[in-house]
């Protein structure tokens, strides 16, 4: 027993076989240790340090190469596209956790007396009916795209047809906005900063951000033969398609490992004077904020913007996981504050929006969905019956108490009003066209609004 750890593993019925550390019991991983004494590493947080050893574990931290490598990058600008809180905030911001999680929102919700939260629930259904009454649906499957929706494609690249219909129909969405075109990129009207126009055929690069498994671009090189593809990744792993796209020798394929947050496009050298679109399938929370600054620069201001150096031609991004989104990255408070809500109704707003996807909600909502506006179901039979029974009860008793249904169709509304909201803000910038549709059939994926924008004149 002296060679090994002597903490009993009770599960395993045996004692810790690594050896203990010297003039200790216990090996490092059991080794009783001082809250007082131990700090988060600066680098990297996921891990803590005794803070007599800080200076020294910073020169050999395992994360500080992969740092250094990360901020090093020209493009690299720490927290462009971050957002800001506001003014009144900010002297705050940092001594307080900019991260508002879904537990943090929940207990807020909870926290809040009952009036208040009937109100609030009242506020969505006004907003929402004022402002979201049509979102149109534009399921579009391209012919370009009938390898694969036909499955006629490489039988050795990993295949799930719900996904593969979700990237054609955000193809087809782009097609039928003129961006796309059979073979490639239309190119025929592209504004430099000087507003004179540049014709180029043979320009196609894509941009696609959150590019995970690489799926989307994989049908782009496919179907429209695009030239080039920058994919912007935080995660340095390989991708599901590498292989496939790899082997296409005509296109040029580049990565961009950084968070969306500190990318810099107009820093960009492959970018630089070169048409392209801006893509992004189901970019979580603040990353579809994140990736709408990065495309379209604001100024300090905030009342002007431009595009970035290259020609920004196109923009297609699936918005999903609006229950992440945070108050500070969110792209447009002055729309929450002109529909009569705050910061903390924002923050209730976003927790409300996972009720849409907790389950499967799809044959229920079928026909809701495909009606001219969201309404709670059954809200005329019981809009607020037992109100006063519900006054006395706490926010969690009458959460509750709502029907699955019932909460899924106020979950659906509240994402509608985020998404207009980013809607709004693009059809402020100088872009010539810009839309929000439901891309996809409810059955297809709950998370089924696309927002298109386009700088091109058809």
């Amino acid at each position: 027993m002296a060679s090994h750890c002597e903490l009993w593993l009770p599960k395993k019925k045996r004692f810790c076989a690594n050896p203990p550390l010297a003039d200790s019991q216990f090996c490092g991983n059991h080794t009783q240790r001082s809250d007082s004494k131990w700090i988060l590493c600066p680098i990297d947080p996921s891990h803590s340090v005794l803070e007599e050893n800080l200076d020294s574990h910073l020169s050999r931290c395992p994360l500080l190469k992969q740092t250094q490598s990360l901020t090093s990058q020209p493009f690299y600008q720490r927290g462009i596209n971050g957002g800001r809180e506001d003014e009144e905030e900010e002297e705050n911001a940092a001594c307080k956790d900019s991260i508002f999680t879904s537990e943090m929102k929940r207990n807020a919700v909870y926290a809040m007396s009952a009036p208040k939260f009937l109100e609030l629930i009242a506020k969505i259904k006004s907003v929402h009916s004022s402002i979201c009454s049509k979102i149109p649906e534009s399921y579009k499957i391209p012919e370009a795209c009938s390898i694969w929706t036909k499955t006629q494609f490489d039988r050795k690249v990993p295949y799930q047809e719900k996904h593969a219909l979700q990237q054609a129909s955000i193809l087809g969405n782009l097609e039928d906005f003129g961006v796309l075109k059979k073979s490639g990129f239309t190119c025929d009207a592209i504004g430099d900063s000087n507003g004179e126009l540049e014709k180029d055929s043979d320009i196609s690069t894509v941009v696609e951000f959150g590019a995970g498994r690489g799926y989307l671009t994989q049908m782009l090189a496919d179907c429209y033969g695009i030239k080039k593809v920058l994919l912007v990744e935080r995660k340095s792993y390989k991708l599901k398609a590498d292989r496939s796209l790899r082997q296409k020798e005509s296109l040029v394929l580049e990565r961009l490992r950084i968070d969306i947050e500190d990318l810099n496009l107009n820093a960009v050298e492959s970018l630089q004077g070169v048409a392209y679109m801006a893509i992004g399938k189901h970019l979580c929370g603040p990353a579809t904020d994140m990736t709408l600054r990065c495309c379209i620069n604001e100024h300090c201001d905030g009342h002007t913007s431009e595009a970035a150096t290259g020609y920004l031609r196109g923009l297609a991004i699936a918005t999903c996981c609006h229950h992440l989104c945070q108050w500070k990255s969110y792209i447009n408070k002055k729309y929450i504050y002109d529909m009569g809500l705050g910061k903390e109704d924002f923050n209730a707003i976003t927790w409300f929006t996972s009720w849409a996807v907790d389950a499967d909600h799809g044959s229920e909502l079928s026909a809701v969905d495909s009606s001219a506006q969201f309404e709670i179901v059954r809200s005329e039979k019981k809009e607020v019956v037992g109100m006063e029974s519900e006054l006395l009860s706490g926010v969690g008793d009458i959460v509750r108490n709502m029907e699955a249904i019932d909460r899924a169709v106020l979950g659906f509304m509240c994402k509608d009003i985020i998404d207009i909201g980013r809607l709004m803000w693009v059809k402020q910038q100088r872009l010539v066209k810009s839309e929000l549709v439901k891309y996809v059939p409810l059955c297809v994926s709950p998370e089924n609004r696309l927002l298109l924008a386009t700088t091109m004149i058809n």
